[in-house]
């Protein structure tokens, strides 16, 4: 295999939303970056997660939205603030995607797609001059300080002036993030927090008749609590267990817990429209020569999985007293036995340590490297949140890489 040295100002590596973003904003500091991705195509993770509607961000207000950073709050806050939702649907409609916010107070194109989106920020960044190197997979540093590409024909040896690690997390490697970054990291020194699954599904020990009969099927209109936290949506059953929308808002208390504790329960209400009162009325009247699927659905308005988990999780005995068949469908006890693999999850906690970074994402012990996105210790639910603060972070490396060069003229 041949070898090759070039120079370039400044090396992105990683051709996801922190990457492209920052790479934008060196073009608007007057700056060339360069961008290597280790995939055929960049941000195919931005483009997974657009299939069901790329929801780039929230329409609720900064203070409630920096919350959802829990203990990283502080960190993330800088930075969201001044690239904040509202910033977002200008720069979006800047790409020509205008954007709406929709009845849940998240933000998408009015596309809903991110394809389209996507065609026009690359557009962007190559008519201000931006290179981008696909099918080039970082393999660390040279004794030189040189960063090391392979590439199918060749290793690449490019010295730049500043560097911006934006490679992500671990989930969905088959998309880019596979963490195949952490030696190069762990190997100088830095400290790098484990990775653990966020925005993931939880594995349940269903039946296998209930896992035959009703793996794929959602389950809506549902109240879930879990410690303190409490979430009204839809989820899903699978033939592991149970994921979606309701689950990953809960998904990082129930995490943490199960690390602590081994397994726990998540309470369902079935009915968050009835009382417990009202239903155990109407389970109490005749039921006559109906069953007693066709007493409950009548009593209760439950049927198909709803009726399934009941059956799952009840004693016949539970089924056949009233008031016990109305207190569990208010509060059904699900017990949750572990998180699905991380390589599954939406988005993951863990990666590099803040501690090991300064204001402007630069690593304390390597000057001239910056870092953002995934790859770093913060986590967020789903709603927007994730793209935002990637978006934010890709903004703030760029802005912390045009100080340093100008500092070092």
């Amino acid at each position: 295999m041949t070898e090759r040295t070039e120079h370039v100002d400044v090396a992105i590596i990683g051709g996801g939303p922190a990457g492209l973003m920052a790479a934008e904003d060196l073009i608007d500091a007057g700056i060339k970056p360069t961008i290597y991705d280790a995939m055929p195509t960049p941000a195919r993770k931005f483009l997974m997660a657009g299939k069901s509607g790329l929801n780039l961000s929230h329409s609720e207000p900064i203070q409630k939205f920096l919350k959802r950073y829990g203990a990283q709050e502080d960190r993330l806050g800088d930075a969201v603030r001044q690239f904040n939702s509202w910033a977002i649907r200008d720069w979006a409609q800047g790409l020509g995607s205008e954007t709406f916010v929709g009845s849940s107070g998240r933000i998408f194109p009015n596309s809903f797609k991110a394809s389209p989106l996507l065609r026009a920020w690359l557009a962007r960044l190559h008519e201000g001059d931006a290179e981008l190197h696909t099918l080039h997979r970082w393999a660390g540093w040279a004794n030189d300080g040189a960063l090391i590409f392979e590439t199918a024909d060749e290793t690449v040896h490019v010295h730049a002036k500043a560097t911006i690690l934006a490679l992500g997390g671990v989930s969905w490697p088959k998309l880019g993030s596979d963490g195949s970054w952490l030696p190069f990291l762990q190997a100088r020194g830095i400290r790098v927090v484990p990775f653990r699954p966020a925005n993931c599904g939880f594995n349940v020990d269903w039946s296998d008749h209930f896992k035959t009969r009703f793996q794929g099927e959602p389950v809506k209109n549902t109240i879930l609590t879990f410690g303190g936290d409490t979430v009204k949506g839809d989820f899903v059953v699978t033939k592991n267990g149970v994921e979606g929308s309701a689950i990953y808002a809960l998904s990082a208390p129930i995490r943490d817990s199960i690390e602590q504790e081994g397994p726990v329960a998540l309470t369902l209400d079935l009915t968050p429209d009835r009382t417990q009162e009202q239903l155990a009325a109407a389970l109490a009247r005749p039921r006559g020569k109906k069953s007693m699927a066709t007493h409950i659905k009548k009593a209760t308005g439950l049927s198909g999985v709803k009726t399934g988990l009941l059956h799952e999780f009840l004693t016949k005995e539970e089924f056949t007293n009233p008031g016990t068949l109305a207190s569990r469908i208010k509060a059904l006890p699900i017990i949750l036995q572990s998180p699905r693999p991380i390589e599954e999850a939406i988005s993951v906690a863990g990666g590099i340590a803040f501690d090991e970074l300064d204001d402007h994402l630069m690593l304390k012990t390597m000057p001239s490297v910056f870092c953002a996105g995934e790859m770093i210790d913060w986590e967020a639910p789903t709603g927007g949140y994730l793209l935002t603060a990637c978006f934010a972070q890709g903004k703030q490396a760029a802005e912390g890489v045009v100080a340093w060069l100008k500092a070092k003229d």
